[in-house]
């Protein structure tokens, strides 16, 4: 059985499930479209001609015609965990099934779908993101229970506070600027948690009430508060972005121990599943027997989650086989380029390039599925001096105050992270062991490794194996490569533009490496 999912509005996906197996991905930011765009023709023809025949079925998740979500829906809409609707229709001439699902539910059947838990195993999930902070449990039957909304609008509350200092957030109420959660994240490592009985405290108890609504999300609303366009790298903006990123797990973690009656697992989706520090705080938690979050928990997934939730409802299965690197392929489309010298390829010879001090960009295959750079669409660099981390987020024309993650050899994770296992999807935090690895440990001592083994991707363990014996450690600076605002670069004209505009020292397609001349 052929399942097409087409994920709606921003974050636009179209996802391939074959006969349990997860085909493809494709993502509308991808190959340098502006991040979370939404579905386009050329998108569609891609994902048409990867396919070779009619789908048996077509499997749309629900979104709505505008924003905020309570704007008239698309196919099942943003809320609800009822079973998806199932007709019949027609597509190119062929008859298939219509499945239309819920925003909500999609999440879910994403997570679920694509964890490691065999069908019949009952989990317990959080769904949290911009709108959505509800916690769920899903039977050995596979039926799912709202156990209750924790907290409504968990993703906007967080981003809106990176806004109220920020003097250039201009944003009508009710909107944010959805790149300001990862700067927020980023930010909290160097504060300090302000006391709950102090007056600082007056906008974490705002923003984290109850009663808040998107309405009430106007800044200037806080014209009157002392985060008030103070600067988001000042001390104090600092300290509230320490507490409010603690105090929202904090408040998560509380409200949903009082619904967890059982031993299970817990499954995480939603745009909050990319906190690494929460993530690690859920593990760490005890709560849980595991857990689990996709490598796309945020909107990028739930056309993978719609159409698992077809599969399950036209099969009985709900359960797929997945690779991280099923997005869509790269397009070589240029050789000889000016300003830069091609060669082939070899693995020591570009491990010593980059012990040399030279920051490469890496295209190899198909691209990740989800919004982090896993070795195919990467930036690397040598881990060890502060100095790269500044160039780094100069090339990539980021805030300073930005870590960099590190990619690293899975067999000798333990030496360099306090990991709990494996993290091939950079999904979790785990303080540095040493001090050697400055450019991806951030200033609290913390970092998201992503941990390589030789199955998963071979040719990025070639590189942390030759990077290995020539320096001694298996550790890489790994940043997405992408013009700044838009998805991963994807061509080899693209790659060749950012890098002489961004100022690389080289870049590597495939098997042909290219050294800058000029």
């Amino acid at each position: 059985m052929l399942i097409l999912g087409f994920k709606p509005g921003h974050d636009g996906h179209i996802a391939a499930i074959e006969d349990g197996v997860l085909k493809f991905s494709y993502e509308a930011e991808k190959d340098s479209n502006p991040r979370y765009a939404p579905i386009g023709v050329n998108l569609f023809i891609e994902a048409c001609a990867a396919v070779d025949r009619t789908p048996d079925a077509i499997a749309v998740s629900g979104w709505t015609e505008g924003y905020p979500a309570s704007a008239p829906p698309i196919g099942g809409g943003y809320w609800g965990v009822e079973k998806p609707r199932v007709t019949s229709s027609v597509f190119l001439g062929d008859h298939l099934r219509l499945v239309t699902d819920s925003h909500e539910r999609s999440h879910i059947m994403c997570a679920y779908g694509m964890s490691p838990f065999p069908q019949g195993q009952p989990c317990y999930v959080l769904v949290w993101e911009g709108h959505i902070g509800s916690f769920y449990f899903v039977d050995a039957h596979i039926n799912i229970k709202k156990l209750c909304q924790i907290l409504p609008y968990p993703g906007i509350r967080y981003a809106f506070a990176y806004g109220v200092a920020d003097p250039t957030f201009n944003i009508r109420s009710g909107h944010v600027r959805l790149s300001d959660a990862g700067k927020l994240m980023a930010l909290a490592a160097f504060g300090e948690r302000i006391d709950s009985r102090s007056s600082e405290f007056d906008l974490v108890s705002a923003l984290l009430s109850d009663q808040l609504t998107l309405a009430s999300l106007d800044k200037q609303r806080f014209s009157e508060s002392r985060y008030f366009n103070i600067g988001v790298e000042s001390r104090e903006f600092k300290d509230l972005a320490r507490t409010i990123s603690d105090c929202i797990f904090d408040l998560f973690r509380e409200r949903v121990r009082r619904f967890v009656e059982y031993r299970a697992p817990l499954l995480i989706s939603g745009g909050c599943g990319l906190n690494c520090d929460w993530n690690r705080q859920w593990a760490d938690s005890g709560l849980f027997t595991d857990v689990f979050v996709p490598p796309c928990p945020n909107d990028v997934g739930t056309a993978i989650g719609t159409a698992v939730d077809a599969q399950l409802a036209l099969t009985g299965y709900a359960k797929i086989e997945w690779n991280v690197y099923c997005g869509q392929p790269f397009i070589d489309d240029l050789d000889q380029i000016e300003g830069f010298c091609r060669r082939e390829m070899h693995y020591h010879t570009t491990a010593q390039l980059i012990q040399q001090g030279a920051i490469l960009g890496w295209a190899n295959g198909r691209a990740e599925i989800g919004p982090r750079a896993l070795g195919n669409r990467s930036i690397l660099a040598a881990p060890f001096a502060k100095s790269t981390l500044d160039r780094l987020n100069a090339i990539k024309r980021r805030e300073s105050f930005r870590p960099i993650a590190p990619i690293c050899l899975e067999r000798r994770a333990l030496e360099y992270f306090d990991l709990r296992g494996p993290s091939p999807h950079m999904l979790y935090f785990a303080r540095a062991k040493t001090d050697s690895l400055q450019a991806v440990t951030h200033v609290d001592g913390s970092s998201r490794p992503q941990t390589v083994n030789l199955r998963e991707n071979p040719r990025i363990y070639a590189l942390l194996e030759a990077f290995s014996e020539v320096t001694g450690s298996g550790v890489l600076c790994n940043t997405s490569l992408n013009f700044n605002g838009a998805g991963f670069i994807n061509r080899t004209g693209d790659l060749a533009r950012y890098a002489a505009k961004a100022g690389l020292d080289g870049f590597v397609v495939n098997d042909k490496l290219y050294v800058r001349t000029t």
